[in-house]
C-alpha cells in the first residue's frame, strides 16, 4: 500500500465516523461542526482522487458559505435537541431498513465505476486541458439535459419550502401596497385652522377671608 492509499482510507475512516456523529450527537452545534469535519474529509478524499474542481468547489459552497449559514440559524434561534431526539429510538428500525436498502441501490449503481477493466481510454488532449476544463464540456454537452431537469427540480424544491414556511400569523405586522398605493393626501393629512395668538385664561382670585 502506498502513501496515497494509507490517506485514502485514513480520510474515509474519519468520514464515516464524522458522519455517524452528526446523527448521533445530543447538541445541534455539534452536529454542524461534525457536519463540517465530514465535509473537509470529502474534499481531501476528491483532492487525493485528482478531482481538484469538485474538493473546491465543495470547500467554497458547502463548508465556507452552507455550514456557516447553518450554524449561525442554529445558534441564533437556540434549538432545543432533545426535542428532536424525541421518538429517536423508536423509529430507529425502520429508518436503518430503509438505510440499508437505499446502501445497497447505491452499490448497485456504483459497482460498475470499480470496473476499471471496462473503462474507456482518455483522449490525451483531454487530458492537458485538465479535469475542470473537462468537467465542463461533459456537463454542457453530454448531460446537459439531466442538469436542466436537476435545476428544475431544486427550483420546485425551493418554491415548495417556502410555500410551506408561509404562513399567516397572528402576531405579523405587515403592509398591503395595493392599499398604501390608493391613499389620498386628505387620508393622511388634515389641516385644523388656528387662531394665530390664543388669550390666556384669567388665573381665579384666591378668596380672601372665610365665609360665616
Amino acid at each position: 500500500m502506498n502513501t496515497t492509499g494509507a490517506l485514502f482510507y485514513l480520510f474515509s475512516a474519519v468520514l464515516l465516523f464524522s458522519s455517524f456523529r452528526v446523527i448521533t450527537a445530543k447538541s445541534t452545534v455539534h452536529a454542524a461542526l461534525f457536519l463540517v469535519l465530514a465535509f473537509a474529509n470529502a474534499s481531501v478524499i476528491w483532492m487525493l482522487l485528482k478531482a481538484e474542481f469538485l474538493a473546491i468547489a465543495l470547500v467554497l459552497v458547502y463548508v465556507g458559505a452552507v455550514m456557516v449559514l447553518f450554524l449561525f440559524v442554529v445558534m441564533m434561534l437556540d434549538l432545543k435537541g432533545d426535542d428532536f431526539r424525541e421518538g429517536f429510538w423508536k423509529n430507529m428500525p425502520l429508518a436503518g431498513m430503509i438505510g440499508a436498502v437505499i446502501a445497497l441501490e447505491m452499490a448497485l449503481v456504483l459497482m460498475r465505476g470499480f470496473q476499471l477493466t471496462d473503462a474507456p481510454a482518455l483522449d490525451p488532449a483531454l487530458l492537458k486541458m485538465g479535469n475542470t476544463r473537462v468537467l465542463g464540456i461533459e456537463v454542457y454537452t453530454k448531460y446537459l439535459y439531466p442538469l436542466q431537469v436537476a435545476a428544475v427540480i431544486l427550483l420546485v424544491a425551493i418554491v415548495a419550502a417556502i410555500a410551506l414556511t408561509l404562513r399567516r400569523r397572528k402576531d405579523s405586522r405587515y403592509q398591503n401596497p395595493s392599499q398604501q398605493v390608493l391613499v389620498k393626501k386628505a387620508d393622511r393629512l388634515r389641516i385644523v385652522k388656528m387662531a394665530p395668538v390664543v388669550d390666556a385664561p384669567a388665573a381665579p382670585q384666591a378668596p380672601t377671608g372665610e365665609q360665616k
